[in-house]
């Protein structure tokens, strides 16, 4: 029996009541997405009926936190070391000679539009998208495997746009272009979130080959197989891959697309890849992913990792959250034990110098539920005075992702400290409680309670 990728994750989704089959026919042009996006991409939808194709879609699979972490098989307080643990201790990964991956291969006559339901989301978008793919890269020094989620508009034929924004990446590209070489890449749909989580591991910060990190995420090796056109590896087990060429000297217009914050990005040359080769499974099931709640998610557990041990050098930090509301990058809590005075602004200062990214950070005490954002407003209001509690750092450097960096390049970032005050005086702001209340089972009260 499989046990990697999409369908065993599949049989689990099910296994726990999280899956809902769409019955109705939905168009992939607006159509699909509104559906996903009505969900608000955390519920994982299937459509075996979409417009002008035979191929089954998934969509909203990894935008939600407890689903997530039940996937990974760990909790809410294990998930920062489990993925710790597996950042520093890679395992190797296991090469096989065929999976299904493997049961249809085509070469030559490539129309990418004509094989699979690719959507097209927002009104303003420039083509349709494939969001959910995974770029599986070899880096040309190491031959280590690094893989990143890529935005790839479709342009027709066997022909792709690919924002590549990732700086390793992109110098690689480049070294290889003055070269005359192409970039040799693979791109990935019908994955696990083992898979997910170990693409979104920093290559800049760790160095670490993903295809290992993978394997020590899921405690066993991850299945690989050779690609028929392309010098790589990709899992034996997915759904679909696109083997291609990033083309040296080549750049085609990509955008406007609708991105990370809801706005629509810009419009601006990107390099194409070229697909030399198409694998996928008997009946394969199409990977969508509306923009871009699910990487993000995976995106945000990884930052996490990072922001809670840029803080526990600092101060005793509990537990952090990389919020929803910020693209799960530009805004976050953090609670902490707060042991002298100066704790919370030390807790800011190293927040905010964690991540170019990060532009807002709320500190509170650990009786404040950081992902309760009520709980957050009601530190923020009864703990914090502005004028001794707000830290303003301007002009700093942001994020081009988020709409108004751009209006001057730079980013004004803010920090609140909403912990209670030590001593005598701290009594004031103890929470009223009701002894036993965590204990309470309102079903015994209320049995038809679902």
């Amino acid at each position: 029996m499989e046990r990697q990728m999409l369908r065993y994750t599949l049989e689990r989704l099910d296994q726990m009541g999280e899956i809902l089959v769409c019955e109705r026919e939905v168009d992939p042009i607006y159509e699909l997405g509104g559906v996903l996006k009505y969900f608000r991409n955390k519920k994982p939808i299937l459509f075996p009926k979409i417009k002008n194709s035979t191929v089954r879609g998934i969509g909203g699979l990894y935008g939600n936190r407890e689903i997530m972490y039940k996937l990974l098989h760990m909790e809410h307080d294990n998930r920062l070391f489990k993925f710790m643990e597996a950042i520093a201790n890679p395992k190797p990964y296991k090469i096989v000679d065929k999976g299904p991956i493997k049961e249809n291969i085509i070469t030559r006559n490539i129309d990418l539009s004509r094989l699979f339901p690719i959507p097209k989301y927002q009104e303003k978008d420039s083509s349709s998208f494939i969001t959910a793919g995974v770029m599986v890269v070899k880096d040309p020094e190491t031959k280590k495997y690094f893989t990143s989620i890529r935005r790839l508009q479709v342009n027709g034929g066997n022909q792709l746009s690919a924002l590549i924004a990732s700086p390793k990446l992109t110098n690689d590209f480049l070294q290889l272009e003055k070269e005359n070489k192409p970039l040799e890449v693979a791109i990935v749909l019908g994955y696990d979130a083992f898979f997910l989580m170990a693409s979104q591991v920093s290559s800049e910060s760790y160095g670490v080959d993903k295809f290992e990190i993978d394997s020590a995420l899921r405690g066993e090796p991850l299945e690989l197989v050779h690609c028929e056109t392309v010098d790589l590896l990709v899992p034996a087990h997915c759904e679909i891959v696109l083997e291609g060429k990033l083309v040296p000297g080549r750049r085609e217009l990509e955008g406007p697309f609708g991105e990370l914050m809801g706005y629509y990005g810009g419009v601006a040359p990107h390099p194409i890849i070229e697909i030399t080769g198409v694998m996928y499974r008997n009946d394969p099931i199409f990977q969508i992913a509306f923009p871009c709640r699910e990487e993000h998610l995976s995106n945000g557990l990884i930052r996490e990792v990072e922001l809670y041990n840029y803080l526990k050098n600092q101060v005793d930090v509990i537990d952090v959250n990389v919020t929803e509301g910020g693209g799960y990058r530009f805004n976050a809590f953090a609670s902490i034990n707060k042991k002298k005075d100066g704790d919370g602004k030390s807790a800011i200062l190293a927040a905010l110098g964690s991540n170019k990214d990060l532009k807002q950070v709320v500190i509170v005490d650990g009786d404040v539920d950081i992902f309760d954002l009520q709980d957050i407003e009601w530190a923020i209001t009864t703990r914090a005075q502005a004028s001794q509690d707000f830290v303003i750092v301007p002009g700093a450097l942001g994020s081009s992702l988020e709409p108004s960096h751009d209006l001057r390049g730079v980013t004004d970032k803010v920090g609140i400290d909403a912990t209670k005050p030590l001593g005598e005086v701290a009594e004031r702001f103890e929470r009223a409680r009701i002894p036993g209340y965590e204990d309470i089972d309102i079903r015994k009260y209320f049995p038809k309670l679902v």
